[in-house]
């Protein structure tokens, strides 16, 4: 009797356990729901669980039955390229091939695919302790990792996956505010790294000028600068391989109007362009090209800023961007934008969860707005995946990083 007693109480025990759901309000779909109001457009991360990293996985490609759904343009496929990096996030690609992940809780992984087969099965974990280790960005052999104030250095990481050294704190006096606090970075043409600061806040002045800007530094921490002002949260951008122009996007403010339909269709995301330091692009004055803030807008004219190159329908979360500059493609593609957009989160009809594309003009303008890759979205507005990054691998194929599903893809022909 006691040993059955006590069967009886494990039993019961998992089942409460299981049944619990730790906290998460599960919507009957079992998509896990946001409360409205809670969270910025890109958020929640981390959602749906992968599998444990660290050992290299099967040799054998794993089947993902759900890319099935994604439609491309004729010509293109989508594989799995790894399956095993929870909350995958920013890309950045070593020199020797390693694929460098960023998440938003408090891991960063690096992915290596040493048999040639498109397919990373070694993961290795470079750190498992930040705070919000979103960015990554690689120079000299070194890996660079933002979190919410600070900025780490791996050195010599591609020699050292299996025993990453201690990192090198190059700058630890960024803002602590974690609302918009996750940040993109990037080595720019000119060796310096760029750092946005998002507002923390929905909409609202401070008095500092870092927040709602994107910051430049020398690699070892040096000379920080606001480069461009008026900045609401950017987690993406590049420099156009020919003229070396900084684009960015940039991602609107939210509840503009008590009116939800108003609210679901404005402010416009962004595309910019910076084509010198000290621009502002108009947040909290002015969204999009003209869309007066209704608390900020009246001290400010929107004719004083840099209009954004591109108008993205509202609240698609335009993310991770580039160039394309690989040789897989057919021609046509050259040097055309690939933005990921992670879709949104309170609008009344969902809208992004895809990858699209922009093409510019002989005048170097953004000319035309596409999509490219879609199908994480269902007919029935439950999203699946969530891109977040792009980045143009050695052989030119496009890797895309969903943090909804842990996984990274890879797009070629």
């Amino acid at each position: 009797m006691p040993r059955t007693f006590s069967l009886l109480i494990t039993s019961l025990f998992i089942f409460l356990l299981s049944a619990c759901g730790c906290g998460e309000k599960t919507a009957p779909d079992g998509r896990v729901e946001v409360p409205s109001g809670s969270m910025p457009e890109e958020t929640p991360a981390e959602q749906i669980p992968a599998e444990t990293p660290g050992e290299p996985a099967s040799p054998e490609i794993p089947a993902d039955p759900m890319l099935s759904r994604i439609s491309l343009p004729e010509v293109f496929l989508i594989s799995l390229y790894s399956n095993q990096v929870p909350g995958a996030r920013s890309l950045a690609l070593g020199t020797d091939g390693t694929l460098f992940v960023g998440t938003r809780s408090r891991t960063v992984y690096a992915l290596s695919d040493t048999d040639g087969d498109n397919y990373a099965e070694t993961v290795h974990i470079i750190a498992d302790n930040l705070n919000t280790p979103n960015g990554v960005a690689f120079r000299d052999g070194a890996l660079y990792v933002a979190e919410i104030n600070r900025i780490l250095r791996y050195d010599s990481i591609e020699s050292r996956l299996s025993s990453p050294p201690a990192p090198v704190v190059i700058i630890d006096t960024l803002p602590r505010d974690r609302h918009h606090g996750w940040k993109f970075i990037r080595f720019g043409p000119d060796g310096k790294l760029y750092v946005p600061v998002g507002a923390p806040c929905n909409v609202c002045k401070r008095d500092d000028e870092r927040y709602a800007a994107i910051l430049r530094i020398n690699p070892d921490g040096t000379n920080l600068e606001v480069f461009a002002h008026g900045v609401r949260n950017t987690v993406g951008f590049d420099w156009h391989p020919e003229s070396g122009v900084l684009w960015f996007t940039d991602n609107g403010r939210d509840n503009i109007s008590r009116d939800q339909q108003v609210n679901d269709n404005s402010p416009p995301d962004e595309l910019n362009r910076a084509g010198e330091a000290g621009l502002n692009f108009g947040f909290p004055y002015c969204h999009g090209a003209d869309v007066q803030d209704p608390q900020f807008g009246l001290e400010r004219d929107c004719d004083e800023f840099t209009p954004p190159q591109w108008e993205f329908p509202a609240h698609v979360a335009a993310l991770g961007m580039r160039f394309y500059t690989g040789s897989m493609f057919p021609a046509s593609w050259k040097n055309v934008i690939f933005i990921a957009e992670h879709g949104s989160w309170n609008r009344s009809e969902p809208i992004g969860y895809r990858v699209t594309s922009v093409r510019l003009d002989e005048s170097g303008n953004a000319a035309s707005y596409d999509v490219f890759a879609h199908g994480w979205l269902g007919s029935d507005g439950a999203a699946w995946g969530r891109p977040v990054d792009v980045l143009v691998a050695p052989d030119g194929a496009l890797l895309v990083s969903d943090d909804y599903r842990g996984a990274v893809y890879r797009i070629s022909r």
